[in-house]
């Protein structure tokens, strides 16, 4: 990976003598790439890290004297408040994104998420404080959300602004593929900890050490990050807006420009996330729910099965990506939206066999079709906003659709099996969302072909 990004050279405005921003050296796009896809790793590994634990044991931690089905649903509630936080983190980590560079913000939001995980670690139960309990985890949710609504932009816009156009969606699925990475870390840390532990010192202690781990990961996070140098695309953008800042324009706020020029960019990315982030959540989050709830299997059952489906997944999302390099974008995202549309039905088939082979077919299958949305999503968001208005852009239309799809999505998949009793009825939610996707995509023209270089875009 030694595909170093090189550019033209740009004006030195002020006549200060110092490098041009095109004149720096840029980082290799192999280091690039390796410094965002650790980074999302370990944000992603804290994030799916509370989402297994508020399936698994916060009913019973922060939520005790509720019957099962209640705990289950004010634990799967907390986990959809981070949710609720992350579109506002776009909005600010996206405004400072445009104006000072990824880079700094990229640091930042893997400090907060990682010290809100730690602080999870350590948070006494319900037995012990009472209701500041439950309170105290709803508030370092909301941080972990708030962080993560900064993370995903910045770290798929620095790799998708590095390297060479024609391999744009290759390197920028990288990133994305520390989304099962941390999945897979989390849900591994967890599945060893249940299967060494008995249930009881589980429950008692036993959870809080892959929370307390995550320090250990932001700090490697934080070393390989830092040595990574700012997007040249942001750069050059940034001479010229210098440049046009000394001519005595005045400059908008990012958001108020992405509202005024990108209306339907905001709506077609929010469209996209749709069917991939309801799919991706009850594929991964929702079975461990459904297959106890209703099957009384046991956690280990439940997570090896996921932890096969990520493994793959971890493989095939770059393999997506480079597909969309040579077809499109449209035709494997819109491969992916029918794809997990119909697998939907097969998926809640297989597992209702409790057969774990089956079940790890099931979920291995599903998150497959998903990567076909995940792998080219980061270059096809990154390519419907200009430069200077990226980072909000994309942070806006990607979180708010996750406030409305991933945030609600298990709360909706538990009150829907409470009551049908039924996975197809899950299923079918699944479906109505690729049908949304489908339309949000197919509406669209083609992107591949677009340059990211500062406002230059020729939308349709």
């Amino acid at each position: 990976m030694s595909d170093t990004h090189t550019g033209a050279t740009a004006p030195d405005p002020e006549g200060s003598g110092k490098p041009a921003a095109s004149d720096r050296p840029h980082t290799p796009i192999g280091r690039v790439v390796a410094a965002s896809m650790l980074g999302t790793t370990v944000e992603w590994y804290d994030y799916f890290l509370y989402g297994v634990a508020a399936a698994l044991v916060f009913p019973q931690v922060f939520f005790p004297g509720s019957d099962d089905a209640t705990g289950l649903l004010l634990s799967l509630g907390t986990f959809a408040v981070g949710f609720i936080a992350r579109p506002v983190g776009g909005l600010v980590f996206g405004h400072y994104g445009d104006k000072i560079g990824r880079k700094k913000l990229l640091v930042i939001s893997l400090l907060m998420m990682g010290m809100a995980t730690f602080a999870i670690g350590l948070l006494p139960g319900y037995a012990t404080i009472g209701f500041a309990a439950p309170a105290l985890l709803v508030l370092l949710r909301l941080i972990q959300g708030f962080a993560l609504g900064g993370e995903w932009g910045g770290a798929v816009l620095i790799v998708s602004e590095h390297g060479k156009p024609e391999h744009r969606g290759f390197w920028a699925s990288w990133p994305q593929a520390g989304a099962p990475g941390g999945q897979l870390l989390a849900q591994a840390m967890l599945a060893i900890m249940a299967l060494v532990q008995p249930e009881e010192q589980f429950l008692a202690w036993g959870w809080r050490i892959p929370f307390l781990l995550s320090a250990v990961l932001v700090l490697i996070g934080l070393y390989v990050r830092l040595a990574v140098e700012e997007s040249p695309v942001f750069r050059e953008a940034q001479v010229k807006a210098t440049a046009r800042a000394a001519a005595g324009e005045k400059e908008t706020m990012p958001i108020i420009n992405v509202v005024r020029q990108y209306p339907r960019e905001v709506l077609t990315a929010m469209g996209a996330r749709f069917a991939e982030n309801v799919s991706y959540y009850i594929f991964t989050i929702v079975i461990v729910t459904y297959l106890q709830q209703r099957f009384d299997m046991p956690s280990s059952f439940v997570l090896g099965a996921v932890l096969i489906g990520a493994a793959v997944h971890l493989v095939t999302i770059p393999m997506w990506g480079a597909v969309s390099d040579r077809v499109g974008r449209k035709p494997v995202y819109l491969f992916g939206a029918a794809g997990v549309g119909v697998w939907a039905f097969v998926f809640f088939f297989l597992v209702d066999t409790r057969n774990f082979a089956l079940t790890a077919v099931a979920v291995t299958v599903g998150l497959v079709l998903h990567g076909a949305m995940y792998g080219p999503q980061a270059a096809f968001l990154s390519e419907l906003f200009g430069t200077k208005v990226r980072y909000s852009g994309v942070s806006i239309g990607y979180q708010l659709a996750s406030v409305f799809a991933g945030g609600l999505a298990p709360v909706i998949a538990v009150a829907l099996l409470t009551a049908t009793g039924s996975g197809y009825a899950i299923a079918a939610y699944i479906a109505a969302s690729s049908v949304l996707t489908i339309i949000a995509v197919a509406s669209y023209s083609e992107t591949r072909t677009r340059l990211l270089d500062d406002d230059a875009l020729q939308r349709n």
